[in-house]
C-alpha cells in the first residue's frame, strides 16, 4: 500500500529492503494472513500470491507489508506480516476509522466550530 506523504518520515530509510525481505523472502510471495484480518473468507493461510489473480475477486494480487501494531517505526520482523491488499485493508479497518475520526475532529477544531456531544 502506498505510504502517505505525511507518514513517509516515520519509516526507516531502508524500508523498501525490509518490506521486500518480508514479502518475497520470508513469505515466499504469498499472503501470510492466517485469519487475523478478520475477513472470514479463508481457512488457514490466505492463498493469495503476488501478481496472481485473487482467489475471491480475480483482481491482481499486490502483496504489501503490514505493521501489526500500526506503528511504522516498529519494523521488527515479528511486527510485520506480508498481506495481500484485501487482508491488509481489512486488518487496518478499525485503525483507519480511528484515524478518519481524529482527522475530522482536528478539522472541526481548526475551523473554530464546537463539537456537539452525541446523546
Amino acid at each position: 500500500m502506498p505510504i502517505r506523504p505525511e507518514n513517509r518520515n516515520r519509516y526507516p530509510a531502508n524500508w523498501p529492503t525490509i518490506s521486500r525481505r518480508i514479502r518475497f523472502g520470508r513469505a515466499g510471495s504469498r499472503c501470510e494472513c492466517a485469519g487475523e484480518c478478520g475477513r472470514g473468507t479463508h481457512d488457514g493461510r490466505c492463498p493469495n500470491t503476488h501478481g496472481q489473480p485473487a482467489y475471491s475477486t480475480g483482481s491482481r494480487v499486490i502483496l504489501t507489508t503490514a505493521h501489526l501494531d500500526h506503528t511504522p517505526e516498529n519494523c521488527d520482523p515479528s511486527n510485520l506480516r506480508a498481506m495481500c491488499q484485501g487482508c491488509h485493508l481489512h486488518y487496518d479497518r478499525q485503525h483507519h476509522a480511528e484515524t478518519r475520526a481524529a482527522t475530522r475532529r482536528a478539522a472541526v477544531a481548526a475551523s473554530g466550530q464546537l463539537e456537539l456531544d452525541d446523546p
